[in-house]
């Protein structure tokens, strides 16, 4: 029996949220009361998202894919014993998650490590179009030892798409025309060019949903494929994410930690709070942030209300890393303006335990550390942390894993896609579409020559001349 099979050990497992520093008890005379917390349409925006559970597929990717993660598991093994170097080509989503998991759960130093220690293929996310990226990247991995992994969802993202073609370019010049080996593609089942491609090339293929959209699918094949791919076991992934599925959906909207975490916002937005700083006290969730602020900012950050009033809703995602920004932020949110919270994300029991040595006993400053470990000094700093914030009225809680453990991972990653949905509901917007990222994507194809897009081509034509003396 695998440890996620066992309730106990499950429940062992579960993440703690401690929200006493949001309080008025903890924060008088300004921290939130329950009141004001019930007083919103919990139950209503509950409801709201069971009743739009069926349409939202990312929801069922805990429960529904034993079939997909064999077919997974599969390609990870030939993948493993063939490559040197895995390359995901994907933005956004595609590649936000996948980063996120791997720095989660893999050795910090991973592709360092030799291979016999790392027990997979390099792996690299190439994110960005900047030109030297893909320049980086040709210099280090051996063409005909790597094997790509391109996702996008629409078959049309113009960065990822440009890469593919850089990617297909360099494999048939170093190993031929099948290119099949070296090339996996995620798309749509049937919409866009990218399944067109790979049915030409008979690459291996996976599907991403109908209903997943790009933030909310790293638990699809989407981020899974280069999971297991990395030795990362995504079965206990998905069984924390189901795990968490089963406590977002207690009715009690006070017990149900997605309700909480998504009322806790609405109140603190409704308050003036419009950042949220996310902030992990492990390395490993450092890239946490990264991927939950796409989720957060492109889910809210809304103009129009669902019933077509202008909101301009949303709240800012600032990420930040426990220890490390003590010293270059948190002056701000001790001493600055009370339009923030906080949000700790933390660990009770690391990986490894450092000791700290004795040393030095007759400079007290430095000897008072000696005896004690790295993973004392971190709670402490962390606790510390928590303590000015609220002392200085300053709103924040924390999300407490007991471990960081691929069942943990897949538990947080799931409360905050519904979290992030609970508060869309709250705020009266659709959280499942990203209309102003769509008009920048038009702009761009426009600007290249893309077929079809005159119109938008000459809108940005006629803009304003720019005004040379707004130019230094």
């Amino acid at each position: 029996m695998k440890d996620y099979q066992n309730p106990a050990w499950c429940q062992g497992m579960k993440l703690r949220i401690n929200y006493n520093n949001m309080m008025k008890s903890a924060l008088l005379p300004d921290g939130f009361t329950r009141e004001e917390l019930t007083r919103l349409p919990l139950s209503a925006a509950l409801a709201a998202m069971k009743a739009k559970r069926p349409a939202l597929r990312w929801m069922d990717l805990p429960h529904n894919q034993e079939e997909i993660v064999q077919q997974i598991e599969k390609t990870a093994a030939w993948v493993r014993e063939e490559a040197e170097a895995f390359v995901v080509l994907g933005i956004g989503g595609s590649a936000l998650g996948p980063i996120a998991v791997h720095q989660a759960l893999r050795h910090l130093n991973y592709n360092d490590l030799p291979k016999e220690k790392r027990g997979g293929p390099k792996l690299y996310v190439l994110d960005n179009v900047d030109p030297e990226r893909m320049a980086a990247l040709l210099d280090v991995i051996d063409i005909k030892k790597t094997v790509f992994n391109v996702i996008t969802k629409s078959g049309s993202t113009s960065e990822t798409m440009s890469q593919l073609l850089i990617a297909v370019d360099l494999l048939k010049k170093a190993v031929g025309e099948d290119i099949s080996r070296h090339l996996i593609a995620t798309t749509d089942k049937e919409k866009g060019n990218l399944i067109k491609i790979a049915r030409q090339e008979h690459l291996t293929t996976f599907i991403v949903p109908d209903g997943v959209g790009g933030r909310f699918s790293e638990l699809c094949p989407v981020g899974l494929v280069a999971a297991a791919v990395c030795g990362i076991d995504i079965r206990a992934l998905l069984a924390g994410a189901a795990y968490m599925d089963e406590l977002t959906q207690n009715e009690d909207p006070m017990s149900n930690p997605a309700c909480v975490i998504g009322a806790l916002q609405k109140v603190a937005m409704d308050r003036g709070m419009n950042i949220h700083v996310m902030m992990p006290y492990a390395d490993s969730l450092k890239y946490i942030s990264d991927w939950y602020a796409q989720l957060w900012a492109e889910s809210l950050g809304k103009k129009f209300g669902t019933d077509g009033s202008i909101l301009h809703a949303g709240q800012t995602p600032v990420k930040a890393l426990g220890v490390t920004d003590q010293h270059s932020q948190v002056q701000l949110y001790t001493e600055g303006p009370f339009d923030k919270v906080v949000t700790f994300l933390t660990v009770d029991k690391y990986r490894t335990v450092t000791p700290i040595p004795e040393g030095y006993p007759d400079i007290p400053d430095v000897h008072f550390l000696s005896g004690h470990t790295h993973n004392e000094l971190i709670a402490a700093e962390q606790a510390a942390t928590a303590y000015a914030l609220t002392k200085s009225g300053h709103v924040n809680y924390a999300i407490t894993l007991p471990e960081v453990n691929p069942f943990t991972i897949g538990e947080l990653l799931y409360l905050f896609e519904v979290a992030t949905a609970f508060a869309g509901e709250l705020l009266n917007i659709d959280a499942f579409d990203q209309p102003g990222v769509e008009e920048g994507k038009k702009a761009t194809y426009a600007l290249l020559g893309k077929p079809g897009f005159d119109e938008k081509r000459a809108e940005l034509n006629a803009r304003p001349a720019e005004d040379e003396a707004y130019i230094l």
